[in-house]
């Protein structure tokens, strides 16, 4: 009985991955790599351009409603941090309570 490979090559191909030629030419359907480098760089300028245009476009806030956004930003912090640390002196009042001063 003579045992054959899963995949054989075909004869005059290679078996190793289809490489794009010398030339630059399409494989398996996709463009060349100078043509689709080309479009990476089209869409990349179009993008940039983009943001550009919608940066321009963008109210920026003035200086003094950037300090107030910072102060009341950092105020509802602590405050936040008050809260938690006044509800965790609470819970921690009840269950020493309940299981009698034991920590």
């Amino acid at each position: 009985m003579k045992s054959t490979p899963k995949n054989p090559a075909s004869p005059g191909r290679p078996s190793s991955p289809a490489r794009p030629s010398a030339r630059g030419t399409a494989v398996a359907g996709r463009p060349a790599p100078t043509k689709q480098r080309a479009a990476n760089q089209q869409a990349t300028q179009e993008f940039v351009q983009g943001v550009i245009a919608e940066m321009k476009r963008v109210t920026w806030p003035s200086r003094e409603e950037w300090v107030a956004a910072t102060i009341l930003t950092i105020a509802l912090v602590v405050g936040v941090g008050v809260f938690c640390y006044v509800v965790d002196l609470v819970f921690d009042w009840i269950f020493s309570l309940l299981t009698g001063g034991a920590r």
